[in-house]
């Protein structure tokens, strides 16, 4: 898998390299704050991390002359666990699921001091003792306009989309367990939505074989928005945040708002970061409502701070799961049990892909 690195503000080509690749010696670990520093910044690409740079990078650097940002791409929990076994870690911020940098809390990730973040204004779950979250992805089932054009003969229900002899086409999904792989087979096998936990693994591999072979099955979030623009798949299981960037390119999407899973994604410091002082002060931030209304301004996803005022476009609204678009019932994930339980169900989901 390539990894993408953008630099903000601009570096020279062989300093991106040297922070990536740990080229030319190493670096002094710091516990002062202010010290000037270049913290390696890991998302997902694409659009949602264009809105991340402008949203919490640019106004930070503005405030905080002695940060600069590398920005690379994807965040992979192997590569977390390389990086800190080999004591060689040059990720400081990474997108994480709060389950996984809660399962490694103390181990692949550092434990943070969010104390000065007041928790009154944050929707459960926001914080942990490694991780701070900074969105909520919504991951509504829908399908391109122009496979399903009669509205009446289109999908509906979660049920619709393993039924391949009523609905036949092309089904995407991704492979992370923060977006519903476990969930929806479960609820379109009968399971309802306040029963889901906890996930019986076996139960939904089952359903999901009904479906495999006319499934693509995508390793990551931008995969799959290339296969929907590119009409390779019919209906699919797609976040917010990218969906909405998928109708701002002109893609005509339709959302089936019946049952919807929903996850709240954060951001954790990797155990071993050079800059583990600095990246801890930013990353309190990623919570503020200025922060969170602006991302949700970009890509449509719920905000963790109910102090947040997102002024939605329309393309944003269509995939507001807490707002009036959805007229069907949303399923947040249990944070706690995915942290006891998560290498499990990676281990069981990765098998069955490859079996």
């Amino acid at each position: 898998m390539s990894t993408r690195t953008r630099l903000f503000p601009v570096l020279s080509a062989g300093l991106a390299v040297a922070v990536l690749a740990g080229c030319g010696g190493g670096e002094q670990v710091s516990s002062d704050p202010n010290a000037k520093v270049t913290l390696t910044f890991t998302a997902y690409g694409g659009a949602g991390q264009d809105a991340m740079i402008k949203i919490y990078q640019q106004p930070y650097t503005v405030t905080h002359a002695n940060v600069s940002f590398v920005n690379t791409s994807p965040p992979d929990l192997s590569q977390v666990k390389a990086q800190v076994m080999s004591k060689s870690v040059k990720w400081d911020l990474v997108s994480v699921a709060p389950a996984a940098a809660t399962q490694n809390c103390g181990t692949l990730f550092e434990e943070l001091d969010l104390s000065s973040v007041d928790p009154s204004s944050l929707v459960p779950g926001t914080i942990g003792k490694c991780y701070i979250g900074n969105f909520i992805n919504a991951n509504p089932i829908a399908y391109r306009t122009d496979a399903f054009p009669d509205p009446a003969k289109a999908p509906k229900t979660v049920e619709d989309f393993f039924d391949l002899r009523k609905f036949p086409g092309k089904r995407g999904m991704l492979t992370n367990l923060q977006n519903g792989i476990l969930e929806y087979p479960l609820l379109a096998d009968g399971v309802a939505p306040n029963q889901l936990f906890p996930l019986d693994i076996d139960r939904s591999l089952k359903k999901l074989d009904t479906i495999r072979d006319n499934t693509l099955f995508a390793p990551n979030v931008g995969a799959l928005q290339q296969a929907v623009g590119a009409k390779q798949v019919d209906m699919f299981i797609l976040p917010d945040s990218r969906l909405v960037p998928l109708m701002n390119d002109g893609t005509k999407v339709t959302m089936v708002w019946d049952k919807t899973v929903a996850a709240i994604n954060g951001f954790a410091i990797p155990k071993g970061s050079p800059h583990k002082a600095a990246a801890q002060e930013f990353i309190k931030t990623l919570a503020g409502p200025e922060q969170v209304a602006g991302i949700s301004e970009a890509l449509g996803t719920a905000p963790v701070n109910k102090a947040a005022k997102p002024d939605l476009s329309d393309n944003a609204k269509k995939v507001e799961v807490y707002g009036p678009a959805n007229t069907g019932e949303t399923v947040l994930q249990d944070i706690d049990w995915y942290a006891k339980n998560f290498d499990q169900a990676t281990t069981k989901l990765s098998n069955w892909l490859v079996g």
